[in-house]
């Protein structure tokens, strides 16, 4: 297994009125982040909120082209960006345990945290197809070009870890600095991992190991 130590390459916030950041998705120009009762578009180049939409939003976040799914409590939302409308919701695989939502190839990764499980769910019903088990705590999910990518964070200990997604086979582990917790995450397409940074209040770049 390949180990390496994160390299942090730029922090935003903490934000005005945010001590969370929980989940975190890319819709290939802005990073949208999950506040708790607030989902916030931040532009990553100049470091400024461009817009909130006012939405339950506790856990994890992602983008499938189109729409942002967002977790709130036991459900996850389906969530048109221009409008802020809550266009439809399943039944979250954790039932209010959930941490880490990533969309690839038409179906949601949902984290389970605290059963440290990973879960493949369909769309349209919540129905789970597949479960991944991990030996830590899980928190954001992401998937970069095949590959499956998600946080831990136990105690003051975080890494971001690549995972086979037939078996759940930790493949990579990449070690944030000590102190620096990952909820949320995301993939930017090239070359950039984005970080919730939980009860930091800020956002992360991390760059992608070679």
């Amino acid at each position: 297994m390949k180990h390496s130590t994160a390299e942090v390459i730029r922090e935003y916030g903490p934000f005005p009125g945010i001590d969370h950041v929980h989940g975190v998705t890319h819709d290939g120009q802005r990073v949208w982040f999950a506040s708790g009762d607030k989902l916030n578009a931040l532009d990553p180049a100049s470091g400024k909120t461009l817009k909130s939409i006012d939405v339950a939003a506790h856990a994890g976040t992602a983008f499938d082209g189109q729409h942002l799914f967002q977790i709130a409590e036991d459900r996850i939302q389906k969530i048109d960006p221009q409008t802020g409308r809550v266009l439809s919701t399943i039944p979250a695989p954790g039932g209010g345990g959930d941490s880490g939502l990533a969309w690839a190839e038409g179906t949601l990764w949902v984290g389970e945290y605290r059963e440290r499980k990973i879960h493949q769910v369909d769309p349209q019903t919540g129905a789970v197809l597949r479960t991944l088990e991990s030996n830590r705590f899980v928190t954001g999910v992401t998937w970069v070009e095949g590959d499956l990518w998600h946080g831990t964070w136990e105690g003051d200990e975080s890494e971001l870890r690549r995972v086979d997604p037939a078996t759940g086979e930790v493949l990579e582990s990449v070690q944030m600095p000590a102190g620096v917790g990952v909820s949320g995450l995301e993939f930017d397409g090239h070359d950039r991992f984005f970080c919730g940074g939980g009860n930091s209040g800020k956002v992360r770049a991390v760059r992608r190991p070679e």
